[in-house]
Order: structure tokens, then C-alpha cells, then sequence
């Protein structure tokens, strides 16, 4: 069933669980990771980076709303971190149905207004919004020791949330994109969240928690997190598989090669599923 990230998220908010929004770069992946969600029966959302549409290309977003239609758990199919409102425009003409806008980056007040902008767009035409507010470092490679984390100030989030109007917030915690060096220890500021939540309401999103320990994660789903962003992890199986598959120079058939490499990756989401409380709750929409 192909719906939108507020439908998900909303009723994920409303029974403290979060949904896994896990970025997918090519189709085999994808078509993993609906698999392994309707075996779980959780619902889905399929996150799509600007580099990766441009990777695969903005046709393959037909095939994947196809996909989606003929699923058996609800499922969003997701532009992850756009970075200006032109590419909110694409998102929405080639058929996506969630969008975050990122401005996380800039002034408060610029961030206000260009999510405003997006949020008026996006929902004229049916689609959520994702925002953020805080940053935790760039979206690709891996993270950085001492790179600065921005947290989320809650009267800010407050203020950023009724002046935007926007579905769902991505705050800064103490999580870092990518994967983290062995040197640098992840901590989520559980506190920080539960006055962020007691403020907003709406459901928030965590971004860039590939090492955070599990047990904080899971606490953080009861606190008020309703949409987890997993990348790195999937695509660290996945091609990790891969190279070791492709150790055999006689393979060369992708039906001989990614297989495996979908059921690494798929063993790895299966986890998430759970530890976001989410395995079996696709029975709720």
C-alpha cells in the first residue's frame, strides 16, 4: 500500500514505535528490503537521497511506486534530505510521497522560511514534510571525531514547528551521519529528546545513529523518536557481501551475485525492525 510519511508516522506516534526509513541505492536492494518488511509485517519507509536518484535514475521511481502499490504493509516512499526547494519539485513530478527539506544549515529564521515555502507546496498536492533543526555533520562518508553536533534547542523546535507547519522533525541528539570511527563513542541525550517531544508532539526523526547502542535506541522510540534513517548499516552489508561474493572472477551473473548480498542487508534490517518496536505493526493501518 503506497501511502505518505504522515499517515506512518502519525500512527507510529501515536502507539511509541518507530518506523525504519532505510535508503536504498538500487533496485535489488529495494526489492530486499520490502521482502523483509512484509515478512515482519512493518511498515516501510523507502528513503531516496538526491545522489542516489541520480544513481538510479528518476525512472526507476515508477517501478518503485509500482512495488508499493502491490505491498502488503504500508509504505512512503521517501526524498531524504533535500537541499533546496527546486529539488522538492522534482521529488513531487516524478512521483514521491514524503520530502524533507533540509535547512539545517542555515539561520534559523532562513530555515523557518524555506520549510515553510516547501511545507505549503508539498501539501497542496498531498504530500509530508520532513524538517530538521540542529545538524550532526554531512550526510555521506564516514563520520568525524569532533565534528560539531548542533543540538536541537526544544523552544526553538517549538517555534520552527508552528511557524512551519511541518509533519515530522529531525533533531540533533548526539548521533553522527555515516559510520563512526572506532574511536569516537556515540551518546544520545535522552533528556534533551523527551523535553523536545513534551513541546513538539509530532513525531521525530533520528538521523545518523549507525553505532548509537541499542538499548538507546530502543529507549529513545518510547521518548518520542517515531521514524529511525538507516543507511550505512544496509549498505555496509550489502556490499561487504558483495566484495566477498565477487572474490570468485567466474561470477560475473548478478542473479549468482546479489542474492547473498540481499540477505546480508536483509538480516540487518530484520534487526532494526525489531529494535524499533515495529515488527508486526502494519496490522494498524
Amino acid at each position: 500500500m503506497l501511502t505518505t510519511g504522515k499517515v506512518i508516522l502519525d500512527i507510529a506516534n501515536e502507539h511509541d514505535f518507530a518506523v525504519p526509513a532505510f535508503n536504498t541505492s538500487d533496485y535489488a536492494m529495494f526489492n530486499g528490503i520490502v521482502d523483509i518488511s512484509e515478512e515482519k509485517n512493518a511498515p516501510l519507509i523507502v528513503a531516496i537521497h538526491p545522489n542516489e536518484v541520480r544513481h538510479i535514475g528518476p525512472d526507476m521511481i515508477a517501478a518503485i511506486t509500482q512495488r508499493a502499490h502491490r505491498s502488503t504493509v504500508p509504505i512512503a516512499i521517501h526524498w531524504d534530505h533535500g537541499a533546496d526547494y527546486h529539488q522538492i519539485l522534482t521529488a513531487i513530478k516524478i512521483g514521491f510521497t514524503s520530502v524533507m527539506i533540509d535547512g539545517s544549515s542555515l539561520p534559523f529564521e532562513e530555515n523557518i522560511a524555506l520549510t515553510r515555502k516547501v511545507v505549503e507546496t508539498a501539501h497542496a498536492v498531498g504530500l509530508s514534510v520532513e524538517g530538521e533543526l540542529g545538524t550532526i555533520g554531512a550526510t555521506d562518508g564516514e563520520a568525524e571525531e569532533g565534528a560539531d553536533i548542533i543540538y536541537t534547542d526544544p523552544d526553538d523546535a517549538l517555534t520552527f514547528v508552528r511557524e512551519t507547519g511541518v509533519d515530522s522533525l529531525a533533531v540533533a541528539i548526539g548521533t553522527y551521519h555515516g559510520l563512526y570511527p572506532k574511536s569516537l563513542k556515540p551518546e544520545l541525550k535522552l533528556d534533551l529528546l523527551k523535553e523536545i517531544k513534551d513541546k513538539v508532539g509530532i513525531p521525530l526523526v533520528l538521523h545518523g545513529g549507525s553505532a548509537n547502542p541499542d538499548d538507546e535506541i530502543a529507549r529513545s522510540t518510547k521518548l518520542g523518536i517515531n521514524k529511525i534513517n538507516i543507511s550505512s548499516d544496509i549498505k555496509a552489508a550489502y556490499h561487504n557481501k558483495m566484495r566477498e561474493v565477487l572474490a570468485d572472477p567466474k561470477l560475473r551473473e548478478p542473479l549468482s551475485i546479489q542474492p547473498p548480498c540481499v540477505e546480508a542487508m536483509k538480516a540487518v534490517a530484520a534487526h532494526k525492525i525489531d529494535l524499533f518496536g515495529a515488527a508486526g505493526k502494519a496490522s494498524l493501518y
